[in-house]
């Protein structure tokens, strides 16, 4: 894929190297001369300028990339370059990030955004997805398809435990991707059976959870929310 990042801050140079490492073609964009280091990412084409004119993402020839990431610490820069990547040119997808909680009703694909990526809610949920067991913890949201990636670790007295996948009579619109089984990742069949801690990764979308949550780990844990 051929990436342009805006903001080559830590957050911005991290992307960068991941891709990069990937086999990515990735093109950084930074506005301030001080954070334009090229050699802490030699692979990729750093260009300095502001990422919100639309001569400086014509530049970067930002209608060839398949994905536009906003890394900027500046809320606003990052709404800003995911309305022009969408809306002037058309790129296929846009990630964005937030840096402060209180914005992240804003990033939404009204403003070009296909997945917010917000590092408090991102933290947040990772400390509930650790400790947390008998309950559906939302791990990130896919704006543009209003899809979430939520986490259920399994207690003991869940109905299905001890039963095989085909067993679970899933809602529309949620589907079960992944088994995270001590050590081992397992990509679900209908015959694996479910086990006591399992952690469950689910897509779905947000109107399901409660559905998925009630399947899961029956009736009684949504009356209790």
């Amino acid at each position: 894929m051929r990436v342009a990042i805006a903001g080559a801050g830590n957050v911005g140079r991290s992307i960068a190297q991941e891709l990069v490492g990937n086999g990515h073609e990735v093109v950084l964009l930074e506005r301030e001369p001080k954070m334009l280091r090229p050699e802490r990412v030699p692979q990729a084409e750093w260009i300095l300028a502001d990422a919100c004119e639309v001569a400086s993402l014509e530049e970067a020839e930002i209608a060839q990339c398949d994905v536009v990431v906003a890394a900027t610490g500046d809320d606003k820069v990052n709404l800003v370059v995911s309305l022009l990547a969408k809306t002037e040119f058309a790129v296929g997808r846009v990630v964005a990030r937030i840096n402060r909680a209180e914005n992240e009703w804003l990033f939404t694909d009204q403003w070009g955004v296909d997945v917010a990526v917000s590092t408090p809610r991102l933290m947040a949920a990772l400390v509930e997805e650790a400790v947390t067991v008998g309950d559906l913890v939302r791990l990130m949201t896919f704006r543009q398809g209003e899809a979430n990636l939520v986490e259920i670790t399994l207690p003991p007295d869940a109905p299905y435990v001890g039963q095989p996948v085909r067993a679970v009579p899933l809602p529309r619109d949620a589907a079960l991707t992944a088994i995270l089984r001590g050590k081992r990742v397992l990509v679900p069949t209908p015959d694996d059976p479910l086990e006591a801690g399992d952690e469950l990764i689910f897509v779905c979308v947000a109107e399901a959870e409660d559905s998925v949550r009630a399947v899961i780990l029956g009736p009684s844990a949504v009356h209790n929310i």
